[in-house]
Formats: C-alpha cells, structure tokens, sequence
C-alpha cells in the first residue's frame, strides 16, 4: 500500500473473532481501533469534525479549533488539525492519560489542563471561556455535535456488516463516553436488522444507571449526564463494570491473546461476556476496543 499522508490509514481496522471461552458457544468479535494512525477510535471522529467545519464554512485557515477532551478525541482532532495546519487549543481535566497529552503536543496541540474534580464539565465550560476570548475560534464540541455519531454512522458501522459477512448480529455491546459511538452505530445496525440488541456500558461511578457520579480507573467511557445522542436511540441495556473486572479482561487478553486494549476495551470485553451468559445459544456479539494499553502505562495498567 502506498500512501501520500497518515490520515489515509484512518478507519477499515481489523475485526477479530476473540478466541476465548465464551457462555453458550457463543462468539464475541471486537473491532480493533487501535490499528488507526493515531491509536484510537476517535481518529475517526477528528477527521470528520474537521471535515464537517469546513464543509460548512465554520473552519476556515485563521481558526483556532478548541475542545475539551479526555485524551482520544484531542489526538485525534489534532491529527487532523495538523493536516490544514490549523492552531488546536485541547482542554483535558489533570487526571487523565499522560501518554495521550504527550501525543496531542506532539501532533502540535496546546494542551490546557482543568481540574480533575471538575471532571469533564469543568473542561467544557473552561473550553466556552477560551472561545470567548480568542478571535476565530470555533468549539466541535463532540458531546453535542451531531456530526460525532454521524461519523460512526457513516464509517464504523458499515464497516462491521461488510467484515461480518452476512453472520447475523445478535447484540451490538460497547461503551459510552460521549455517547457519539454507541448511538451511530446502534442507529446504522437497527436500521439494517431491528433484532439487534443495543447494550451500552459504563463503568461504576458513571450515571446511566441511576448510580452516584464518582471517580473510576477506567478510562474514556463513563458520563456525568445523559449524552443528548441517546434521545434518539434504543437502549435494550445497560450494563455497569466494576473497575475490577474491566482492568482483569485487560490483563487476560494479553496473557491469552497477545492483545493489548486499553481499560474501556475491557469494560466492553467484560460486559460482553456477562451478557453471553443471559443469550440463546450460538449467539453472536458485537463489540468495539477502543484503543490500546500502551496509552495507559503511567496508569500501571498491567498491575493488580
């Protein structure tokens, strides 16, 4: 394959047919987002924001993009910031991934930290401030703009029937963060096959199911309040991880599998496995890892 820029790379990443023992000799498949240029899912997400501003007029060459970010979301916008050589302004509570502030200043973005006890709001409202003050800036805002689940709609989900091959889904499982993913994907899936069950996954201290908002180890999926992409979207469950269980599914796919997922990717392992218990036999599920365990290692990931 010959390529002309990094971003060409961007999305038809591996699925893979876990080979693990599985309730009810039923099958998981994981898409591996990790194998996008810049580590994530959400490489997706950055190039179609930027695509989206600019097809709308709303990016022109003088903009400054600013967004609050928890670490994916700014690596990938800043990837595809870099492309039209735009100034890239992140805002990222102190809590998390250093590995992924390192690589949004790499990519040549600023990086302004929040504090982590103002969780994902306090970056919000500190990224409206920034806008407010700085000429020409414009805010994507992932956890309002449509084009978020839009991008999933229109790239990942397609992706997953043409990988499957006419294998029937019986369950479409992954996490919610900004809720962009689950509710694109669900949307495209249900539209296809309106048999397919919507499973979305947070972790402990996240409030989808009616649970205290509190901290947790579990990087990227996880809210404070209900994503406004969820309106439209049938939610069949919601299943809630223990941090326990999501970092133990990070540990047991790279002792078995030679696989290195980031913590999200094990809450979603980790519920899909729940759920294959409660499903007919021969089953097959869908899921989504978002990224890798390399991003997490100042975390100590790997450490009980």
């Amino acid at each position: 394959m010959f390529i002309k820029s990094i971003t060409e790379l961007i999305g038809q990443t591996p699925l893979i047919d876990l080979q693990l023992d599985i309730p009810n000799h039923s099958r998981i498949f994981a898409k591996l987002e990790m194998f996008n240029p810049g580590g994530s899912i959400k490489d997706r997400l950055g190039q179609f924001l930027i695509n989206d501003g600019i097809a709308r007029h709303v990016i022109t060459a003088e903009t400054v993009i600013i967004e609050p970010t928890a670490g994916n979301t700014g690596i990938g916008l800043a990837l595809a910031a870099q492309q039209h050589h735009l100034r890239t302004i992140l805002v990222v509570p102190e809590k998390f991934s250093y590995e992924k502030q390192q690589l949004m200043q790499a990519l040549g973005a600023e990086i302004v930290n929040t504090p982590s006890s103002a969780g994902i709001k306090g970056a919000i409202a500190k990224a409206k401030a920034l806008a407010a003050e700085i000429e020409h800036s414009y805010v994507p805002m992932q956890f309002a703009n449509p084009a978020n689940p839009e991008t999933y709609y229109q790239t990942l989900a397609p992706e997953l029937i043409q990988d499957l091959n006419g294998e029937k889904i019986t369950a479409f499982v992954a996490g919610a963060g900004s809720g962009g993913t689950f509710s694109g994907v669900a949307k495209y899936l249900n539209a296809y096959d309106a048999t397919i069950q919507n499973i979305v996954v947070e972790p402990e201290g996240s409030i989808l199911n009616g649970g205290p908002a509190h901290g947790h180890r579990t990087e990227g999926i996880g809210v404070e309040f209900v994503p406004p992409f969820f309106e439209d979207v049938r939610i069949d469950r919601t299943m809630t991880i223990s941090d326990e269980d999501a970092f133990h599914q990070v540990r047991d796919v790279a002792a078995r599998l030679g696989l290195f997922i980031g913590s999200s990717s094990g809450a979603a392992l980790a519920a899909s496995l729940k759920l294959a218990k409660t499903l007919p036999e021969n089953s097959h599920i869908v899921t989504i890892f978002p990224d890798s365990s390399e991003r997490y290692m100042s975390d100590k990931i790997y450490e009980k």
